[in-house]
């Protein structure tokens, strides 16, 4: 075994304004929270495994007019940076690999509405935000966290439910993610996405993504995107399923990136007795906003 994989550890977390982060992550929230954007430059922001690495491939296609080889020039780490993103990723800081990329950029985090930089919202940058019902995130992150070498110990299933309710999980609490873009997104011009709907009917998104960033592209384009990131597609494409990180740091033996990429599949996970529980914590949390999501279509 090499040095680089006998030398890796799980992180300490770290809280930042009560969010849980891994050590890696802490070091680098001051330069990022600084970090001041081109207004040509587009955010995509979602908490994690609620469909970024979709929305990424879709938006770097309509960018390059539904051409396949442009967008396997480069890794998604490559081709559109991770704001707070771990150096592991990319053998670089991503505000280094942001100095290297000329504006319009398409830039990816996971960071609450709190933590985002200021200057995203000063400069009028055009934002993504992508939201999956709670229960699919939840049974997604649980799945990545058992193959995420580079994340805290993986947990029993019941106490990864817990930990999700309470905010626990590193980047905290998907409530208040959720609840936090969703309040701003009228003012800010947020356009807000969810996974359900991307399933339900790709082409129809893939457009209004489409129109948010002032593009127009005939239907054979958009239907030619609309295959090359079926789930599929995006599962043996290497410039997307995360293949190209080292197995000492994701562990696709235990479970693969892009893993199932269904809606629904928190069925098979659940008791009836821990969905009930759920249900219950989550009418409390989402009280007050009427966010539309679905645990089915």
């Amino acid at each position: 075994m090499s040095d680089v994989q006998t030398s890796i550890r799980r992180p300490c977390i770290v809280k930042v304004k009560g969010i849980p982060f891994p050590e890696f992550i802490v070091e680098k929230l001051d330069a990022v929270s600084g970090f001041c954007p081109d207004p040509s430059d587009l955010l995509i922001v979602s908490f994690p495994k609620s469909g970024t690495t979709w929305t990424q491939e879709i938006v770097d296609l309509l960018l390059h007019n539904g051409d396949a080889e442009s967008a396997r020039r480069a890794p998604i780490v490559k081709r559109q940076a991770f704001l707070e993103s771990p150096s592991f990723l990319l053998k670089q800081s991503s505000l280094d690999l942001l100095k290297e990329m000329t504006p319009p950029r398409v830039i990816k985090t996971h960071l609450p509405l709190q933590l985002c930089p200021v200057g995203f919202w000063e400069n009028k940058c055009k934002t993504i935000y992508v939201a999956r019902n709670a229960k699919d995130t939840l049974v997604s992150f649980y799945h990545f966290r058992g193959m995420n070498k580079m994340g805290p110990e993986a947990d029993s299933w019941e106490n990864f439910i817990h930990k999700f309710m309470s905010g626990e999980l590193v980047w905290g609490s998907w409530y208040d993610h959720v609840k936090g873009y969703w309040e701003v997104r009228e003012e800010r011009n947020i356009l807000y996405l969810f996974y359900e709907d991307m399933k339900e009917n790709p082409t129809r998104e893939i457009k209004r993504i489409m129109n948010y960033l002032n593009l127009s592209l005939p239907d054979d384009i958009i239907s030619r995107i609309a295959e090359l990131t079926t789930f599929k597609n995006m599962k043996e494409n290497p410039m997307v399923n995360y293949s190209f990180i080292p197995n000492h740091i994701f562990d696709q033996s235990i479970s693969t990136f892009i893993r199932k990429g269904e809606v629904g599949d928190w069925k098979n996970h659940f008791t009836p007795e821990q969905s009930a529980k759920f249900d219950e914590d989550y009418e409390k949390k989402m009280k007050h906003v009427n966010i539309p999501f679905r645990t089915q279509i």
